[in-house]
């Protein structure tokens, strides 16, 4: 495994230190089971499972993230160099009473995720409202007055909103492709049921919003998807495929439980990977 790595040397400090942590979790796990289901003494040793697990979880990312080869960038078409681009990964907050971290994917959705980084950047999120938390997702990005989206200079591809908003196309990464394909949803492409490079399968998964029949209709409204293994399969639901999913959260994933409609969000920003933001040419 180590071979794949850019440095074979971190790879194995990567490895060792997942091992180290395996010993640990398979103890708190066990000790969880000696005691009496819903007592606090199982929810002790529960919680210092999901704390281990977390920080195997990091090291497994830090581990694919050295997979990547130095330098790669996921192909975009030339149409969309008027759009923000994203090229690599990016780590951000955003903040109420307490903190949420995301991961911003841009290898797998490059225009998507270069979007979201240059509007956190931007100041565009600070002090924005909570406009919709129903169970299924939460989500933000409609500022007040008439525009439903940030509005902006156009890319020439994809145009602009009735009122001005900045547009992006809608972006799809199939697994085994080399690239994204654009402007279109995964069964318009003939290939419904396949799998995407970053599914909607985890809590806190971030998608893209957009009109339900204009592909290319999202600007800066996006969503947290809280999901539920039963209403939302990974696979088999109505978002992969159909809407973008450009990271997801790392930390403070409880969060989102507690978020209303009318929430506000006090600050978003990009703590690690804003030199990845490519601006328009």
């Amino acid at each position: 495994m180590t071979s794949s790595c850019r440095d074979p040397n971190v790879c194995s400090s990567i490895i060792q230190s997942m091992k180290d942590k395996m010993g640990p979790l398979e103890e708190s796990l066990q000790a969880s089971t000696n005691y009496m289901n819903g007592s606090d003494q199982e929810r002790e040793a529960l919680d210092k499972s999901y704390v281990t697990q977390d920080k195997i979880q990091k090291d497994l990312t830090a581990l694919e993230e050295q997979m990547v080869p130095a330098g790669y960038v996921t192909p975009v078409p030339s149409d969309y160099n008027d759009l923000p681009q994203l090229q690599g990964r990016a780590t951000g907050t955003l903040s109420k009473e307490a903190k949420m971290t995301m991961v911003i994917d841009g290898y797998a959705a490059p225009v998507t995720a270069g979007n979201f980084v240059d509007l956190v950047q931007k100041g565009f999120y600070n002090n924005m409202d909570i406009q919709r938390s129903d169970g299924f997702v939460v989500q933000t990005g409609d500022p007040k007055g008439e525009a439903e989206g940030y509005v902006g200079t156009p890319s020439k591809a994809v145009g602009a909103g009735k009122h001005g908003e900045r547009l992006i196309p809608l972006e799809i990464f199939v697994t085994g492709d080399k690239g994204p394909f654009y402007e279109t949803t995964i069964e318009d492409e003939g290939r419904g049921g396949q799998a995407t490079v970053l599914p909607f399968s985890s809590y806190g998964a971030m998608g893209w919003a957009r009109e339900e029949y204009e592909p290319n209709s999202g600007s800066s409204q996006f969503f947290w998807l809280l999901f539920d293994s039963d209403l939302t399969p990974a696979g088999k639901n109505v978002l992969d495929g159909r809407y973008p999913c450009f990271g997801y959260v790392v930390e403070g994933a409880d969060f989102l439980r507690d978020i209303k409609e009318g929430d506000v969000i006090v600050s978003a920003k990009v703590t690690d990977g804003a030199e990845k933001l490519v601006q328009p040419k």
